[in-house]
């Protein structure tokens, strides 16, 4: 049922508040920050993350953006924590407390054996005057204008801050590693991205049996026949060695109808393509993709030491999720 409320004026009062915060935080990139980052980065165990309600939903995207750009990291939750999940933090993990109150009682009580353990504390908080700011090793501050809910009591503009304060931490840290998009991939094999970044052209290629080839006496209606026999829209034009001497496609057979040669008589070294783009098995897949891309072509050979060992066509960086 359509109403006359103003929807929209709303959510624009929300994206002015949550982005007045944002601004904020801005101050709060200072050598508290600095040092969180520095700490981290020279430790060699885990970062384990702890927040409640809301603030254990965002600790939780934390803590997976860490994992997932070179800082091995894991949510505990506190509650869970107090009753035989501590065990899961080990000496040497340094533990990354959020509350935007900064008094969330599950998490207090387990500084004292936290500290008695060794174990270091970055508090992520509001209230820089809160226990929890005080007695954490680092704190980062998260302090917005106000938050968004006109209520003022659900977590709206906080819970925005700590998100991007994390995302900041988090980047930071993966840019002072070097960490790559190839470190990514390997992270995410089973995404699109690990497909694009660890599929080597020689994974999707045809080869053996399935490579398209004839030899340099073949006719036209030989390759003709290959290049309907194997499926590739095309057929590489070999010698006795498997050396590439050329390439014939579909796209070539058009132009020669056009040019009315009789493919019964006419060998397919006088109309092959000579010198074609070639590629190595050991590309990577999407380096594949832009060289066809690059040379406006739908097919590429693949060769090995001058040898001719593979062939694919756009249709198989489909298949494989490259593109």
């Amino acid at each position: 049922m359509s109403t006359s409320f103003d929807y929209r004026s709303v959510a624009q009062d929300v994206l002015s508040i949550e982005m007045r915060g944002l601004q904020q935080l801005a101050q709060y990139f200072n050598d508290d920050f600095h040092n969180a980052c520095d700490m981290v980065l020279n430790n060699q165990g885990k970062v384990v993350v702890m927040g409640m309600g809301k603030s254990g939903h965002i600790g939780k995207k934390i803590a997976a953006t860490l994992a997932s750009t070179g800082t091995s990291a894991f949510f505990v939750h506190p509650g869970e924590a107090s009753h035989g999940d501590l065990g899961m933090i080990e000496s040497g993990d340094i533990v990354l407390a959020i509350s935007n109150s900064g008094e969330s009682s599950e998490i207090l009580a387990l500084y004292p054996v936290l500290k008695r353990r060794h174990i270091r504390i970055i508090s992520m908080t509001g209230k820089p005057e809160s226990n929890m700011a005080k007695l954490a090793d680092v704190h980062l501050q998260i302090t917005v204008p106000e938050e968004a809910c006109p209520l003022d009591l659900a977590p709206t503009s906080s819970t925005t801050a700590t998100l991007v304060m994390g995302d900041a931490f988090a980047v930071a840290l993966m840019k002072a590693r070097g960490f790559t998009a190839e470190d990514f991939a390997l992270s995410h094999p089973g995404g699109a991205l690990g497909r694009k970044l660890l599929l080597k052209l020689s994974d999707i290629m045809h080869s053996g049996d399935a490579l398209p080839t004839v030899n340099q006496d073949a006719l036209i209606r030989d390759a003709l026949l290959e290049v309907s026999q194997k499926g590739l829209g095309m057929t590489a034009v070999v010698d006795k060695d498997m050396t590439l001497l050329g390439i014939f496609t579909d796209g070539d057979l058009r132009r020669l109808l056009d040019q009315r040669i009789d493919v019964h008589t006419t060998p397919i070294s006088q109309v092959m393509t000579k010198n074609p783009t070639v590629a190595t098995p050991n590309l990577l897949a999407v380096e594949g993709l832009n060289i066809m891309q690059e040379k406006s072509i739908n097919g590429l050979m693949l060769c090995q030491d001058g040898k001719l060992v593979g062939a694919l066509n756009m249709h198989d960086l489909l298949k494989a999720g490259v593109m």
